[in-house]
């Protein structure tokens, strides 16, 4: 089931780091975000990074989140550096775990990249709203009987 808002999971993902921006950044007024993020051979996103600015060219691992166990490291979301996000961990576990209810972005062979800037007051409450949304969305998607 994709999501009748067209959302894709690019789109969710940014939303979901500006809602928890204050969890990600040391000063939350100011600062920069990169979220790289990588395929599986099947075309879904298999693994994200979260990267906090924390002085100019300097950056610091947030949090990354894996789809399946990978050497050292085990699946799901872990946060590093002292950084912790309740509501940034229960929406990429929703996301992740039920891609195909978003439009995913598309393979070029090659890392994702998304750049998020320090968010206005209107776009952390419209981040807010489109994850409620989105989590809405995919947790109905998961009552809703199989038609055979």
């Amino acid at each position: 089931m994709k999501l009748d808002q067209g959302q894709n999971l690019e789109r969710i993902i940014e939303s979901a780091v500006v809602a928890s921006w204050a969890d990600l950044v040391r000063d939350p007024q100011s600062g920069l975000i990169h979220v790289e993020y990588g395929f599986a051979a099947s075309g879904t996103l298999e693994c994200l990074q979260i990267w906090s600015s924390i002085t100019r060219g300097h950056w610091l691992l947030v949090c990354d989140y894996r789809m399946s166990a990978f050497k050292f490291h085990d699946a799901g979301v872990h946060f590093h550096n002292g950084y912790q996000s309740e509501g940034l961990t229960r929406i990429l576990e929703a996301v992740m775990q039920h891609q195909s209810a978003f439009a995913l972005p598309p393979n070029l062979g090659r890392q994702g990249l998304l750049q998020i800037a320090t968010p206005t007051e209107e776009e952390s409450r419209a981040a807010a709203v489109s994850v409620c949304e989105a989590f809405d969305d995919v947790s109905s998607a998961l009552t809703e009987p199989v038609l055979a």
